[in-house]
């Protein structure tokens, strides 16, 4: 079983991730931020350092997805291999932070992974808003996060989309505007009711097959 959490930046997934694998005893997979080489660099400069991020974090997410592939127990996923191609690195080509060659560079090595890699069996997506996200980001306390904001309303356009687009597996979309997964039990419990629902009916649909 793997799920996968989906979100801006600030959006709470490696905390519902650890919330989650925490109740249900599965394994968590971490996005790799406080060990990424480019990470900060890429905040001071984006022109120079995007192509070079976003190829590390391709990598990385690669590399994470074949370990869940491979690992019998279930996982739940900070992030997917689909944002990073679909949010990050679109986004910065049609902002034009990222060069044309660039991007299609990048674009080709990610259909090529794509052939090695299967969706997740759920996915949810926390949905926000721009001052909520900001909030969020601000609490978390990361100096190169903090003049973010024109960034991440970019972003947010761009999973609008994607997201509506989505049809590789069964998806949740968690608004945190509306609801507080961390800090109240009822929106907690709302959340885990409409996980299991779920579940349920992939693992019926699988039987099947």
């Amino acid at each position: 079983m793997h799920i996968a959490i989906a979100g801006n930046i600030g959006a709470g997934k490696t905390t519902l991730a650890s919330k989650l694998a925490e109740h249900y005893n599965w394994i968590p997979c971490f996005e790799s931020v406080e060990d990424n080489p480019y990470l900060e660099d890429f905040y001071k400069d984006m022109p120079k350092w995007a192509f070079h991020l976003q190829v590390y974090f391709l990598n990385h997410r690669f590399n994470q997805v074949v370990q869940v592939q491979q690992n019998p127990m279930p996982t739940i996923q900070d992030r997917t291999i689909y944002e990073d191609a679909h949010i990050f690195a679109k986004g910065l080509y049609k902002s034009g932070v990222m060069q044309p060659r660039e991007f299609e560079n990048y674009w080709g090595v990610y259909q090529t992974l794509l052939h090695f890699v299967a969706p997740p069996d759920v996915l949810i997506y926390l949905k926000g808003d721009i001052p909520t996200l900001m909030e969020q980001i601000k609490r978390r306390g990361r100096s190169y996060e903090q003049s973010l904001e024109a960034y991440v309303t970019d972003l947010n356009e761009h999973y609008e989309t994607w997201i509506h687009n989505y049809t590789e597996s069964p998806l949740i979309v968690y608004d945190i505007t509306k609801a507080d997964f961390l800090r109240s039990e009822q929106d907690w419990q709302s959340l885990i009711d409409q996980i299991e629902q779920v579940l349920g009916q992939t693992t019926r649909e699988k039987s099947v097959q």
